[in-house]
């Protein structure tokens, strides 16, 4: 092989090793996207868990210290809490951030103010990253209906079941 032909050679190399190495690096990429849009669901499951969500928001999950199956969580409850503010009841919450861009929650849980018993000022510290990884697990669970009781004001006797909260004499 002449020093011509070895020079068309080494381009060559050269040629398929930059192309080789640009999709690896170009595909990884995508992994490292996918994989880091994994993690930030995982760590939403994980601020949902631990910030207590299901207790309330999943029929029964207390109850059965937790074993409730994952794709029952976060459908809202027909229990009610009644106060003084009248009777609420745990929002679907997959219904909810269904009707909201990841944007509107994240603005929203900086703002966000409920009745009781939802600890709302718990929402309002959570940092951006943490608000998109709660938004993020919960989409990931994919939006189910199901259906429950309005708020009644303080005025209306709720129906069972219910727990009422008595608030102490300041």
């Amino acid at each position: 092989m002449g020093r011509g032909e070895k020079a068309i050679m080494n381009v060559k190399n050269c040629v398929v090793t930059c192309v080789v190495l640009s999709v690896s690096l170009f595909s990884s990429v995508f992994v490292f996207a996918d994989d880091s849009e994994k993690s930030s669901e995982m760590r939403g499951k994980y601020l949902v868990e631990f910030g207590g969500c299901n207790d309330c928001h999943t029929t029964g999950y207390a109850p059965s210290g937790g074993a409730t199956p994952e794709d029952q969580w976060l459908l809202g409850d027909s229990l009610g809490y009644n106060g003084p503010w009248g009777t609420t009841y745990p929002t679907n919450l997959r219904e909810y951030f269904g009707n909201l861009t990841e944007e509107e929650w994240v603005v929203r849980a900086k703002t966000l103010q409920t009745r009781p018993p939802m600890p709302w000022w718990s929402i309002n510290v959570l940092t951006e990253e943490d608000a998109r990884a709660v938004y993020r697990f919960v989409r990931s669970l994919g939006v189910k209906a199901n259906e429950v009781p309005a708020y009644l004001p303080p005025d209306q006797v709720p129906a069972l079941p219910y727990l009422e909260w008595h608030v102490p004499a300041e």
